[in-house]
């Protein structure tokens, strides 16, 4: 069941706080809260609930807030709740009327909060965003629709950048070895919990021979170095012994064995472990390295191989991502767990820019991938110039005019790498991270939810370094006479700026945000 607030929420000056002072509007928590239309998608997500039936849900200013916390901060989903219970900033960005000092939700309502929002809906929030945005600074725009009179034909306008990138997975580098030896410990282990209710029926326990083939395994995977045949040998041993084992959980179930003794990661497990013996026994058979739609996880079978051709990392284990770049707004385009041609959705992306802004943009600045016949021919019909060289045999002779043209285009270009960096080693477009106490996710749907939060707090960051950039330019000193003294930090002239422009309060002597 889904209940609206009908009281709107109050300024952050009448927050209330359990002891004297008032928050500040100056905070980033409150810029943000600002910047994000809660109201205009809370229709939305109330659909996903009983409108009677039920305990009541929790807002979605709190469902989302949350997640953006968790993205913006970097920790777990236990660490985000702690947080938001002892910051009131925190909990004034999640729609809460006044400060408390119990958690105002359990740590595991953030996975029901990934499943809930899903990636689409929060790509309609981040475009509404940087729509609302781009049409405040463009002062040429009258209208959000970007109408013109009647007789006059829309101009193209703008830059657009496109890329595809890897979100790598937290799995274990996968070998064939290493699968089937995980496979094997599955099955001894389901085998384990089914033979239980049939104790009495039965007096001996299938024989799965776990010691020997833990010591076959160990003999292989302790080498440093191991020769093909070593290898292929030490597959086909682990094959029979998972042969083995999958019959016995056969002869259990024809025994009297129910697989409802299983839990759910069980049974989903047996399933994947089932498929799993059929592509290494296919590729052990046919000597091969490759098979279609291969399982490279046991625990997240959805993922698949992405060959990317990198220096370092030639092939890379998640979800590829088709994304588009404009005025350094970062959008989410596709998303896929099967590695995709991205020129194959260039008119797509670019279609979705017109219908976001209204018209076409004056450019496109892809890499090579992108840049094929049929592309720059759908390109020029709508007179958008794609970046790059001209197909064929490159010419003798090339202007200064087309070389400046180039090096000017690839410039450009690198902001969406820069934008891909900033995702990856600030936030958690990259779903390995390095800290034991953090959460990832495991689910297919659940992870474009995580990554579809990372592109969106990526914007809101943007946002708010504009707002601190247009804080500091008024602590900037025009005067020229004062540009040849030698430079040193007034740390009384700064503060007393902040403390006029109501920054800091110097009576409670509490510092406030900025960003």
């Amino acid at each position: 069941m889904y209940r609206k607030e009908e009281q709107p929420l109050p300024p952050p000056e009448k927050f209330e706080l359990p002891f004297e002072g008032k928050l500040s509007p100056n905070n980033r928590w409150v810029i943000m809260a600002e910047l994000i239309p809660w109201d205009d998608f809370e229709e939305e997500y109330a659909k996903l609930f009983s409108a009677e039936k039920g305990a009541p849900a929790k807002l979605f200013r709190m469902a989302l807030g949350t997640l953006i916390i968790k993205e913006k901060l970097g920790t777990s989903d236990r660490e985000t709740i702690e947080q938001i219970r002892e910051n009131p900033y925190l909990q004034y960005f999640i729609g809460l009327n006044c400060y408390q000092q119990e958690p105002p939700l359990e740590s595991s309502m953030l996975v029901h909060f990934r499943k809930r929002i899903d990636g689409e809906l929060i790509n309609k929030i981040n475009k509404k965003i940087v729509k609302r945005e781009i049409d405040k600074s463009d002062k040429e725009v009258k209208k959000k629709d970007c109408l013109q009179e009647k007789g006059e034909k829309i101009k193209n306008k703008g830059k657009l950048i496109l890329d595809a990138t890897c979100a790598p997975a937290d799995i274990k580098y996968p070998t064939d070895l290493g699968i089937l030896n995980q496979a094997r410990i599955e099955t001894e282990r389901i085998i384990d919990n089914l033979y239980k209710p049939l104790r009495v029926k039965l007096r001996k326990k299938p024989r799965t021979s776990r010691k020997i083939a833990r010591k076959e395994y160990l003999k292989v995977a302790k080498k440093r170095k191991v020769s093909y045949q070593e290898r292929r040998k030490a597959i086909g041993k682990q094959l029979k012994y998972l042969k083995k084992n999958l019959g016995n959980i056969e002869d259990l179930i024809q025994a009297g064995a129910s697989l409802e003794n299983l839990s759910k990661r069980q049974k989903n497990c047996l399933e994947t472990i089932k498929k799993v013996y059929e592509q290494q026994q296919s590729m052990w058979e046919n000597k091969t390295q490759s098979v279609p739609q291969r399982i490279v996880s046991l625990t997240q079978p959805h993922i698949r191989p992405i060959v990317r051709g990198k220096a370092g990392k030639p092939i890379e284990f998640g979800a590829k991502l088709s994304v588009s770049c404009v005025d350094n707004y970062v959008f989410l385009d596709k998303i896929s767990w099967k590695n995709f041609n991205e020129s194959c959705h260039l008119k797509e992306q670019v279609e979705k820019y017109k219908e976001t802004f209204g018209y076409y943009p004056e450019s496109v600045h892809v890499d090579k991938i992108y840049r094929t016949r049929e592309n720059r021919n759908w390109c020029k019909e709508r007179g958008i110039r794609i970046s790059g060289p001209k197909l064929g045999r490159p010419p003798k002779n090339v202007s200064e005019e087309e070389k400046k043209q180039a090096h000017s285009d690839e410039c450009f270009r690198n902001a969406i790498e820069g934008k891909f960096g900033q995702a990856k080693r600030r936030f958690s477009l990259n779903l390995v991270r390095f800290s034991l106490n953090l959460v990832m996710t495991k689910l297919p749907e659940t992870s474009i939810t995580s990554i579809a939060i990372t592109f969106l707090v990526v914007n809101l960051s943007k946002l708010l370094r504009q707002f601190l950039s247009l804080f500091l330019s008024l602590f900037t000193n025009n005067r020229t006479g004062e540009l040849v003294k030698p430079p040193f930090i007034n740390f009384d002239y700064t503060l007393n700026n902040f403390y006029v422009l109501k920054l800091i309060d110097l009576s409670e002597n509490s510092w406030s945000k900025v960003a």
